[in-house]
């Protein structure tokens, strides 16, 4: 038998989404006692038991809707119909034990996962800040000294090489990246098999200066067609704050990250808007 609790910790230090779903109340028969628990992961596993039957089974298919929606809420369901439908705001399930539970689904899991590619000062910088603000973090950097020279503040680091990475672990969409590569060809070729591989991040930002971001921009668009879309590309990376060190880039980066995650995009000072022939590319 598992420990629920040290089940939950060993899934959640493995950078996956959770839901635990709980038994808060029930009225009538049935076998879904108050307190009962099972956590479901995102590959769609699941541990410990509200119950079993009909109302397990849609409970681990709602918990697919819970990771979607990154929200915990609250469902109640009536345990005696022959299908599952919506009725009165409560779910009816076919059990014929009768009765009325509620289940809480808590999703557990990080603000988002930031995948950054070169670990060197910056990139070391921006994991520790983002560390405390509940984001997942993994860095990535082809370099063995400068992976083994980090400390703990990324979740997970990988010495292996920025494109290897991509094509053998692969980025799933809606995540955010941040390239920062000890090289501007290193950058590019991250970005440009993230274009071919047409992955689509919810944030994708690239650190280097105005010039070359514009230079990159025609470069990919002649290369890939005008198709391509970079609404969520942002570079130069980073709020205006003024700071240049790697700390403040870092913090620069990260508050970036953050508007676009509470969806405050309208900010002002975004540097990549201080690009203007750039916006035809930024935003379609």
């Amino acid at each position: 038998m598992i420990d629920f609790y040290s089940k939950v910790a060993e899934l959640k230090n493995t950078g996956k989404d959770l839901v635990i779903v709980t038994v808060t109340e029930k009225q009538g028969m049935g076998p879904a006692d108050v307190g009962k628990k099972m956590v479901v992961t995102e590959d769609n596993e699941a541990f410990g038991t509200v119950g079993g039957g009909s109302i397990e089974y849609y409970a681990r298919e709602k918990c697919k809707e819970v990771i979607k929606r990154r929200e915990s809420f609250t469902e109640k369901y009536c345990l005696f119909d022959r299908e599952v439908k919506v009725d009165d705001g409560e779910v009816k399930l076919n059990m014929a034990c009768g009765g009325h539970v509620t289940l809480f689904y808590e999703f557990v899991g990080p603000k988002q996962y930031v995948y950054i590619f070169g670990a060197g000062h910056c990139g070391a910088a921006l994991a520790k800040v983002l560390r405390p603000l509940n984001f997942f973090t993994t860095i990535i950097d082809e370099r063995k000294n400068v992976i083994d020279a980090l400390d703990d503040s990324a979740n997970v680091k990988v010495n292996m090489g920025f494109v290897e990475y991509i094509e053998k672990v692969g980025l799933p969409d809606n995540r955010y990246i941040v390239v920062c590569t000890p090289s501007h060809t290193n950058d590019y070729n991250v970005l440009n098999k993230v274009i071919e591989l047409k992955i689509k991040p919810k944030y994708f930002g690239m650190l280097c200066s105005k010039k070359k971001v514009k230079d990159y921009l025609e470069r990919a668009f002649e290369t890939f067609g005008n198709d391509i879309d970079l609404t969520n590309f942002y570079s130069p990376i980073g709020l205006q704050t003024g700071g240049d060190s790697p700390e403040e880039v870092a913090i620069s980066i990260a508050s970036e990250i953050l508007s676009v995650f509470y969806g405050k995009e309208a900010l002002s000072s975004h540097m990549r808007d201080s690009v203007p022939e750039n916006q035809k590319y930024f935003k379609k």
